[in-house]
């Protein structure tokens, strides 16, 4: 959501631009999956672009958008957390994990059988998507994403997960309709933490 198509394709640009500097700076083979996050929130914002252009409506761009943002970030995430993490760590990212796991089958069953639709509302889009307890599954999305960050052991990574949650916490309380398209962008900006991140030498402790 970054208020107009033209800005959510300059914004998606510049931040796969980052996620290409991520995987270039990573010097470990484990740390790719979360090093290309950037590259894959990059994209997102590119596809919303599409939204914008389409007047919202429940076309290609916006179940991709909604692919993206709801059922593979849930996974995404803490899957790429507990690759990076230290080994010390990965064992209270267990929970995270399979938060994640549930989350994402729920969100990609709902997308599956059930219309997602797009609203432009002024200058932010709004997703509309019938989920069964969607407190639940919200509560379980953020566990998945901004706790395996958290928990990852990572004094980066710990960082981000900082500031997600409260990117987290001001979208919600200023855009509650639009919470998921802010939040996805927030996440988008976040990523210059990991372009800082993927080049540097380990440094664990919190």
């Amino acid at each position: 959501m970054c208020w107009s198509a033209t800005a959510d394709l300059v914004a998606g640009t510049a931040v796969a631009a980052i996620g290409v500097a991520c995987v270039v700076r990573t010097r470990r083979l484990q740390d790719l999956p979360l090093a290309a996050l950037p590259l894959l929130l990059g994209a997102h914002q590119i596809i919303e672009s599409e939204v914008w252009r389409s007047d919202g409506g429940t076309g290609p761009a916006t179940v991709a958008w909604a692919v993206i943002a709801l059922p593979l970030l849930a996974l995404w995430v803490p899957l790429g957390v507990l690759c990076a993490a230290p080994p010390q760590a990965r064992r209270q990212l267990v929970l995270p994990l399979a938060a994640g796991a549930a989350t994402s089958a729920a969100l990609g069953y709902s997308l599956a059988v059930r219309p997602v639709t797009a609203q432009i509302r002024g200058h932010a889009l709004g997703y509309v998507l019938d989920l069964p307890r969607p407190g639940l599954l919200v509560a379980g999305y953020l566990l998945a994403t901004v706790g395996s960050l958290l928990l990852s052991g990572d004094r980066w990574l710990w960082w981000l997960g900082v500031l997600a949650a409260g990117g987290a916490a001001v979208c919600a309380a200023l855009w509650r309709l639009e919470f998921i398209s802010t939040w996805c962008a927030f996440a988008a900006v976040c990523s210059v933490v990991l372009l800082g991140w993927s080049g540097r030498r380990p440094a664990y402790a919190v």
